[in-house]
């Protein structure tokens, strides 16, 4: 631990992280009488890099692209495999293990060692893996390349160490388990034929041993020929020849018949004493035409053919075989036959695989199904076969999180105890009913609630507009509740102009939520430019949503140019920036009117998150809103805060009120640092009913006239070093860098119809030499209603009826791969295209002479990078892009370096890196509060970052992390009191209440893309200053609390998590966690307290990780056990007269056959044996802790027990032998007894 001062006189710093910055203009101020200046700031810090380690922790969701299934049916056990190489393990609740394949190969089947705690994968690229599952992280232990032929099928008997496995080429060989090795022993695809068939089987598609005799082994052949082998002789027992392709085969328990599946939909029962021709071939799905012809059908891709002790008719389970005519219209489908009965059992999605669950694990026992497991693309489901109705059993893993596609995420750890079981009892009334009433039947593992627990809640936006609260105390996922916000809406009817359009788009998705947990208040933005005000009660209501309108559309004269006074930036004229005199009313016919209609009637709502206020943006001159970008709402205050490229609006949702609408230029006051420039008058333009259309000729003559100087330092009061900025100033400032920034490169191309997003539009018009004006008009106070005044006539860029937003893109259905680099050429491949690509935004590459519309259908095949362009041919375009609101706060701070008392202030944070204050007078009487004006607006401070900020937070003088004020939750619809009228209750962390000893003040953490700054408040000193990366940016940054301390967590766009000591900007740990990161990480990753992130690593997973060393340690503690020691059932006892007659399945030595002794060693050059990355040694060293020794304990006591069983069956051999010997001897003696010596 240690002392940390920073001065500001020159001095260095005193941490290895801090960066000392030299006496700057804006904290040339004297500091007040109370406030601390920067030399009576110690802050005894904590936290080092031993505190830090990467680790992922638990993956939730639905497996992402499964291929595979299987169950164990005595551990009871299910694991999934995916195409990404993937395998999730699933037991009873709290059971969830994620392992994943290095080599990324899908996985192609799954085998367990029934009851030995492995498993068995294997994947695509012909490679087989033995699973360790007695731990609660899986490894492999052994691996097994085949060089020369591609696996097709694997069997392992029940009780077997002995694995088959079939090939492409039709040969089938023969692994064991034990030692992963090859075997000599090999069935040639060419003797289990005849000698006179001339094709070619094909691949095995099936392998089983018979119930009734494990000495015989089924093999199918794609081709339609099965042929029984018999181990012991090497020879075919029998071959059946079938026109059709075979898809499966399964066994009657008495192993004396089977069926099989075709390709034509067909079903075939063959009996093992007449395999001439099948005994029965049946079309479950295909009837007999007038003609006489079947109907023709799909395949039947898979057949389980199961004995039941209740009834006498067996079940048959399979999927597909519909008719062409009718899987036209209808979906796919599983199908179960019990006798004469018939059950379709309809899916949303295609089926993957399926498995009948039986209780017993032997083969040749009737099988007694009572469910079925049934793996879809994008669900997984069990059906209750025990029940005639065959309900579904209710899923207990959250595999619904990609229900609608996630657009959005937040994170929230250390919540108020009582929100979870509120939140669980509403919920509760969501549930669906009609489930099986019967106990999951996947209940293996055990798992305990950890002593580190604590609650924990992540909320997920959707795209049709749902909210989703999930309970992910001790690192599970549990649904909470439900919040749909289109209700709030009307319903938008088709064939009614614009909103026949929107039925076909997501006007409702969910861009950014804002929660304050302790007063439950709940905010959505959406993709309509609107905000919803959520409040919590526990009684249903009948209530009207009040609506505001407001208009927000600014079209600044934001080019930066040269200061005429660069030492002293005495800032432009203000009175250039306000809005200019409104001009005839607009000719687009959507002016004045949100993207939705809310409802206008009283609404009832159920008890939860009741709606209260809705705000939307308004269309202005034909062009609908911008979308938000930045939110921040505050209960104490009574505000509501939110900004886009145009602006910033604030709300007070108490009065019900607009309370500021101001263009983000007019933020600034006198403080705008920036030189702008004005541009030409506003030409006179052709309105068109299409699209605009560019022309070469127009383009380049417009970017010549609105070039600027590029290579403009920034004003050294604002503390920039030309020297420490190779870039051009207009490159780095108006590249907007912010992740929720749209961008635009440049437009070129022969007389092309541009569709652009509505945020281009004045990028455009600056392009095509029209000079846009503000639209801004002031808002006056209590107004509940903004509609402005319209301006002058202008292009209306999209069609009447043209809906104002595209489809919603989902952070989950993001699949661009984007390799870092630092540098690009052409400028074409930037960090502004992947900001484009992350909001859907087509990007018009000039300097390629091509345009590239990045299209999600195509996204597999498209690339980027994310790192920031250094090309020099950025065109003007790229420095006219309009400076955006990309983060906000609300906080108890000092607006003016002259205050001697904190206020309520709104912090706001720029795409070009400025910070600006906004003081906010707030009446302290409820009553007066609820009557009386709040005044706010610039106070002419400005501070300045590289990059586009990101995230503020604020620390008393002592190191800790200052919370928000808030107001206590009250039921709005609870029972009135009479005796004591309902008042607010707040709770307010002035930064004085913490701190007696170094007076008033408090710290302000400011990080941007680029850097983070910790600054002196009100003396606006810079203490402490980390240039983050240089090369990339950050993506997301957040101020968490981590053991009993506070450090800055940051995202960075090349994969790199990093963390940085508060105050003094120490960096403690940076991983590349994320060697290739993409958009849906890039837009779903935050962090959050003790040490948890979380992001969409599919799209639909939810993969959470822990950058804390405490954690990672306690981590064995908190994760399942998915092997337990469960005694192996016995096999039934048939009885003497089945067994006398052959019933018995007959067993034999595979050892004595298919060992190195009896069958030799197999080529080295078919398969290499790879031994796994943790050997058995090393997997005992790993698994660490009270848990790894109790493993031990049990593994130990395992073998002890085996080696006393061996023991007591020697020592009974021994005794028999010793019985038997002395019966010969009595007799012997009895025999010579009587007789004389010369009888003997």
């Amino acid at each position: 631990m240690k002392k940390f001062r920073k001065v500001l006189d020159g001095l260095s710093s005193s941490s290895p992280g801090g960066v000392a910055s030299p006496s700057c203009g804006s904290a040339a101020g004297t500091p007040t009488a109370h406030a601390p200046t920067p030399q009576d700031i110690h802050v005894q810090e904590t936290l080092v890099s031993e505190n830090f380690q990467i680790c992922k922790t638990v993956r939730h969701g639905f497996p992402y692209q499964p291929t595979c299934l299987a169950f164990d049916p005595v551990q009871k056990i299910l694991a999934i495999g995916s195409r990404t190489g993937g395998i999730r393990i699933l037991g009873r609740p709290g059971v969830d293990c994620y392992s994943q394949h290095e080599s990324g190969a899908a996985v192609l089947q799954l085998q367990f060692l029934i009851n030995e705690g492995a498993l068995v994968t294997a994947c695509a690229d012909d490679t087989l893996h033995l699973w360790n599952l007695r731990q609660r992280r899986p490894a492999i232990l052994h691996s097994l390349k085949f060089n020369r032929e591609r696996i097709t099928f694997c069997h392992l008997p029940f009780q077997s160490k002995w694995l088959y496995v079939g090939t492409e080429r039709g040969n089938t060989h023969i692994v064991n388990i034990e030692s992963f090795v090859l075997s000599g022993y090999v069935i040639m695809w060419n003797k289990a034929i005849e000698l006179a068939t001339k094709a070619h089987p094909g691949p095995v598609v099936h392998l089983s041993d018979s119930p009734k005799d494990e000495g015989k082994l089924l093999i199918g052949f794609e081709s339609g020929t099965v042929v029984q082998w018999d181990l012991r002789a090497k020879k075919v027992d029998f071959r059946i020849y079938y026109d059709e392709a075979i898809h499966s085969v399964s066994w009657h328990h008495e192993g004396k018949q089977f069926m099989c599946s075709h390709s034509d939909g067909s079903l075939t029962m063959w009996n093992l004493r007449n395999t001439a021709r099948p005994i029965q071939i049946t079309y479950p799905h295909g009837k007999i035409l007038k003609d006489g012809r079947k109907e023709s059908c799909k395949p039947i891709l898979k057949v389980e053919y199961k004995t039941s002790r209740n009834s006498s008719e067996p079940y048959v389970i399979f999927s597909g075989g519909l008719s062409y005519d009718k899987s036209g219209g209808r979906r796919p489908t599983l199908t179960i036959m019990h006798g004469k009965a018939i059950t379709v059992l309809e899916m949303d999605h295609p089926i993957v695989e399926f498995l009948v669950l039986c209780d017993t694990p032997y083969s040749n026992e009737v099988q007694d199904p009572y469910a079925v497991v049934v793996l879809l693309e994008k669900d997984f489901i069990v059906v209750d076969l025990t029940q005639s109705n065959f309900p579904i059993f209710e899923n207990p893993y959250p595999m619904d999180i990609h229900e609608s596609p996630v657009t959005c995420t937040a994170y929230f750890a250390e919540c108020p105890p009582d929100i979870i079981p509120i939140l669980y009892s509403i919920g509760a009334k969501q549930k669906k009913t009609g489930y099986s009433h019967k106990e999951w039947p996947v209940s293996g593992g055990t798992w305990t609630l950890g002593s580190q627990t604590y609650p924990e809640i992540i909320v997920t936006g959707h795209a049709d507009g749902t909210v989703k609260f999930w309970d992910a105390s001790a690192i599970t996922l549990q649904m909470l509740y439900k919040l749909k916000t289109s209700k709030v809406f009307e319903k938008p009817k088709a064939g009614e102009g614009r909103a026949g359009e929107l039925v076909e788009e997501d006007p409702y998705a969910v861009q950014m939520v804002s929660w304050c947990p302790h007063s439950r208040l709940f905010c959505v933005v959406g993709i309509s430019a609107h905000v919803i005000l959520y409040r919590f009660s526990k009684h249903d209501a009948n209530t009207q949503i009040v609506s505001l309108e407001v208009r927000l559309q600014f079209d600044s004269e934001d080019v930066i140019s040269p200061s005429e006074a660069e030492n002293n930036p005495c800032f432009s004229d203000p009175s250039s920036h306000s809005p200019q005199p409104p001009g005839s009313p607009g000719s687009g016919t959507q002016d004045s009117l949100p993207c939705l209609k809310v409802k206008s009637r009283p609404v009832r709502m159920p008890p939860g998150y009741q709606a209260e206020m809705v705000v939307q943006l308004q269309w202005v001159d034909g062009e609908p809103p911008q979308q938000i970008t930045s939110l921040d709402i505050n209960s104490a205050y009574g505000l509501l805060a939110f900004g886009n490229c145009n602006g910033l609006t604030v709300v007070d949702f108490l009065q019900k009120t607009i309370l500021m609408c101001m263009g983000t230029l007019d933020l600034y006051g006198a403080a705008d640092p920036y030189q702008r420039l004005t541009r030409s008058p506003r030409k006179n333009r052709q309105s068109t009913s299409g699209l605009t259309e560019l022309s070469d000729n127009q383009v380049s003559m417009d970017m010549e006239k609105s070039k600027s100087p590029t290579s403009v330092p920034y004003p050294s009061s604002l503390h920039y070093d030309p020297r420490s900025m190779p870039e051009p100033v207009a490159s780095l400032r108006a590249s907007h860098c912010s992740p929720v920034f749209y961008l635009l490169d440049n437009v070129k191309g022969p007389g092309r119809k541009l569709s652009l997003p509505t945020d281009l539009k004045t990028d455009l018009d600056h392009v095509n030499g029209h000079c846009t004006s503000p639209t801004s008009q002031p808002c006056s106070v209590g107004k509940p209603r903004i509609t402005g005044v319209s301006e002058g006539p202008r292009l209306t860029r999209r069609g009447p009826g043209r809906p104002p937003f595209r489809k919603a893109q989902s952070a989950a259905c993001m699949e661009i791969s984007l390799p870092v680099s630092s540098h690009t050429e052409g400028g074409h491949a930037s960090r502004r295209a992947m900001l484009q690509q992350l909001h859907g935004v087509s990007m018009y590459s000039h300097d390629e002479h091509h345009t590239t519309s990045y299209n999600w259908s195509e996204r597999e095949s498209r690339e980027n990078s994310f790192s920031r362009s250094r090309s020099s041919s950025v065109s003007s375009i790229d420095r006219d892009t309009k400076e955006s609101v990309t983060t906000l706060q609300f906080g108890e701070s000092y607006g003016r370096k002259g205050d001697a008392l904190p206020t309520a202030c709104l912090w706001v944070g720029t795409s070009l890196g400025v910070v600006l204050l906004l003081p906010i007078s707030i009446p302290t009487e409820e009553e007066e509060r609820m009557e009386e004006p709040i005044t706010m607006g610039p106070s002419g401070t400005v501070l300045m970052l590289k990059g586009s900020v990101l995230r503020f937070a604020f620390l008393d003088c002592g190191g800790a992390l200052i919370q928000s004020p808030y107001e206590v939750w009250r039921d709005p619809n609870g029972p009135e009191d009479p005796d004591r009228p309902r008042r607010r209750k707040l709770i307010n962390f002035s930064p004085s209440s913490s701190q007696e000893a170094c007076g008033d003040g408090h710290l302000a953490v400011v990080c941007s893309e680029k850097q983070a700054k910790v600054i002196l408040m009100p003396t606006q000193a810079v203490l402490f200053t980390h240039n983050i990366t240089e090369s990339s940016f950050l993506l997301r940054a957040d101020v968490v609390s981590v053991c009993n301390s506070v450090c800055l967590a940051c995202f960075c766009a090349n994969g790199h998590i990093m963390t940085l000591s508060l105050p003094s900007l120490r960096p403690l740990m940076d991983i590349n966690y994320l060697p290739l990161t993409d958009l849906r990480i890039a837009r779903t990753f935050v962090f959050t307290n003790g040490g948890q992130a979380l992001y969409l690593s599919s799209p639909t997973e939810i993969q959470r990780l822990t950058y804390s060393q405490e954690m990672t340690d306690n981590l064995q503690d908190m994760l399942g056990e998915l092997f337990t020691p469960i005694e192996t059932p016995e096999a039934q006892n048939k009885g003497f007269l089945k067994g006398f007659f052959g019933g018995n399945a007959q067993t034999f030595d595979r050892e004595e056959l298919f060992g190195e002794a009896a069958a030799g060693k197999a080529s080295r050059s078919l398969a290499q044996h790879i031994p796994g990355p943790m050997g058995l040694e090393n997997m005992k060293a790993a698994a660490g802790g009270v848990v790894g020794d109790l493993a031990r304990a049990r593994i130990a006591l395992d073998q002890r027990g085996e080696r006393l069983g061996e023991l007591e069956e020697r020592t009974a051999l021994m005794m028999n032998s010793a019985e038997t010997f002395s019966t010969h001897a009595h007799q012997v003696m009895l025999k010579h007894k009587d007789k004389k010596w010369y009888q003997l």
